[in-house]
């Protein structure tokens, strides 16, 4: 009886223990509860504030937009453009994330048809766009002439060797490989071809040129009024410092992360390309090829060798934004390095997918897996410095690359040269060497057979040395060509036409080097230990490949680029012949030509715009003018 008590009091006693243990747990519960709700308050109320602010903020803008294109239609309407752009963008982003999900299970009806017939459809959709190339390949040829065939033809060749000496043949993705030259194709044509894409790029690049030269007040600063006696250290080089401060605050506001993942996301639907690797193509064309691949570091150890090798070729395959800012104040025309930039990122997808396809499955398969790392500065002035103090090692390691480079060719042409002197061959080079080694290539390219030589000689330097000399190099040929002097001196070249200036601006446009393919792979190494054996058997593959991206750019640039005409050097060359045949060139040039034509009287006939008098008398046997007598000339 007594044990019997004692249990009952004990379990009592456990009862009265627990119900107190379930008190506490209750108030803390209610203590959490409450916590929570005030939290929750507080955030109801930041973000109503943050929405009002925004509120304000964009009826602010828009009202700033209508003020000006009521004062000035015609000088609002870029604002304009951009505010539309703007809000169309953020709108999609908003219906995406809200309703995104719902439209994609709506439409399951018509993907289930597309995937029955997908097979069928994707090829002839190919089969259509490859005819209607070819139709307008066959059609411009009649035209333009012969030019653009050599270059397709090029394209091709680099298309089947790539093919050829592939590490998994025939396990081609198709869609990948024409898809991607087709965003090339269809780019260049934009740009090159059409007279609004050439006026919004070239209106672009004079933009981008005009933000550049606020540098020079920093330079200014710092240097001195006679900064510009030292042209590249102390006037091209802080173009770098420049760029890079504002490209971290762009990071710092979201806004390069933000682009970088829908150029991303375009690439992978159209290109069928995983997430990673094609957030890190699209990131290439703002960022260098150690910096992009950080981007996606916190997937570089899952990886396939596949992705490796596309992520470094696309680092091969383009230039950064700040690189490409000190070429433009080297004389290269912005236009078309902004373009080559664009065509890049397809490009290198498309040849990398080829060359190593892909036979092991991603880790990563929708873009929603992907998160793209921001700047983690926590002011836009921490992000500006951040920014300006990071391009002090990049311009470092240029200057000092450049002094070794340069003092390394001049020493291996002078031991070329002297070796060259024992077999009677003194003008052996390190420069004739390439020439020989990359021509055929380049006139492949559609470059002429009397420039290929020079152009091989730049890509090859490019190859084995720097981009950064080969530019340099191509910078004086365009100098030199237009301040008009001779052409040969002493049968030497002294500069090329300006088609051959443009294509091998296209075929330059890269880090396609062996130095950057020691930074690249020590870069990735240090990101992602574990695959440090992957990251070493890519990188040749993945230089070749970033390599003959380039090429293909500059192939695709071939086929559509049509220069303008430099008549006055046309008629001088081409009238002076004892057979002249009328073509359309010569007869838009002497068009031209009639029209700087100046009558004052009978007899004072004056031509203007570089044209000679010469001239004026055998255009007048070609064509006849409308708007003076030739007998005046005759």
């Amino acid at each position: 009886m007594g044990t019997s008590k004692h249990i009952m009091h004990k379990e009592l006693g456990q009862i009265h223990i627990d119900m107190e243990r379930a008190a506490e747990v209750a108030d803390d519960a209610h203590k959490q509860t409450g916590q929570q709700n005030k939290r929750g308050v507080k955030l109801c109320r930041r973000s109503g504030i943050l929405i009002l602010i925004n509120a304000k903020f964009v009826s602010g803008l828009v009202a700033i937009v209508i003020a000006a294109c009521v004062l000035n239609f015609q000088r609002a309407v870029v604002l304009l453009v951009i505010s539309l752009v703007t809000i169309f963008f953020l709108v999609w982003d908003w219906m995406m994330e809200c309703y995104g999900d719902r439209v994609w299970e709506e439409l399951y009806p018509i993907r289930n048809l597309l995937s029955r017939h997908c097979f069928w459809m994707r090829w002839i959709i190919y089969v259509l766009l490859l005819v209607a190339v070819v139709c307008w390949l066959a059609l411009d040829t009649a035209q333009q002439g012969t030019r653009q065939l050599v270059s397709f033809f090029g394209l091709l060749l680099l298309i089947f060797l790539m093919l050829l000496f592939s590490k998994h043949p025939f396990r081609w993705c198709w869609q990948t490989l024409l898809c991607g030259i087709g965003l090339q194709f269809i780019f260049g044509l934009l740009i090159l071809r059409t007279t609004y894409g050439s006026g919004a790029l070239q209106w672009l690049g004079n933009q981008v040129e005009a933000f550049l030269s606020f540098t020079d007040v920093g330079s200014k600063f710092v240097f001195g009024n006679t900064y510009t006696d030292h042209f590249f250290v102390f006037k091209v080089m802080p173009i770098l410092v420049f760029l890079s401060s504002a490209i971290s605050i762009l990071f710092h506001i979201g806004f390069m992360p933000w682009l970088i993942c829908k150029i991303g996301f375009l690439m992978q639907v159209t290109m069928a390309t995983s997430p990673t690797e094609s957030m890190a193509a699209a990131g290439n064309l703002f960022l260098g090829h150690t910096d992009s691949p950080l981007l996606i570091r916190p997937y570089i150890s899952q990886l396939t060798h596949s992705e490796i090798h596309a992520v470094m070729t696309g680092g091969f395959a383009s230039i950064s934004g700040t690189i490409l800012g000190a070429f433009i104040f080297f004389g290269v025309d912005a236009t078309h390095l902004v373009t080559a930039t664009l065509m890049s990122a397809p490009a290198s997808l498309a040849i990398a997918k080829i060359f190593w396809p892909e036979t092991e499955t991603s880790s990563v398969t929708t873009s929603k897996d992907i998160k793209i790392e921001e700047g983690r500065s926590k002011n836009m002035l921490e992000a500006a410095s951040h920014g300006a103090s990071c391009a002090v090692g990049l311009v470092t390691n240029i200057v000092a690359n450049l002094i070794a480079f340069m003092a390394l060719l001049a020493f291996f042409d002078a031991a070329l040269s002297w070796l060259g002197g024992m077999l009677n061959c003194p003008q052996l080079s390190f420069s004739l060497i390439f020439s020989y080694l990359f021509m055929p290539l380049t006139f492949m390219m559609g470059v002429s057979w009397e420039d290929s030589f020079i152009v091989s000689e730049l890509i090859g330097i490019k190859t084995f040395l720097n981009e950064f000399v080969a530019y340099e190099m191509l910078s004086e040929l365009i100098r030199k060509r237009k301040e008009g002097g001779p052409e040969y001196v002493d049968n030497v070249k002294q500069y090329i036409s300006v088609h051959s200036e443009t294509i091998a601006t296209y075929a330059l446009c890269g880090f396609s080097n062996f130095a950057s393919l020691g930074m690249s792979i020590g870069a990735l190494s240090t990101m992602a230990p574990d695959r440090r054996t992957d990251i070493a058997s890519c990188g040749l593959r993945a230089l070749i490949a970033g390599t003959v991206s380039c090429f293909m750019t500059a192939c695709i640039a071939g086929m559509l680029y049509i220069p303008d005409l430099q008549c006055p050097y046309l008629l001088s060359t081409q009238l002076g012949n004892t057979s002249v045949t009328s073509s359309s060139q010569l007869i838009t040039c002497c068009t031209q030509l009639y029209n700087s034509v100046t009558v004052y009287e009978p007899w004072n006939v004056t031509v203007g715009g570089g044209f000679s008098q010469s001239s004026l008398q055998h255009c007048c046997t070609l064509t006849l003018p409308t708007h003076f007598n030739c007998s005046l000339v005759l």
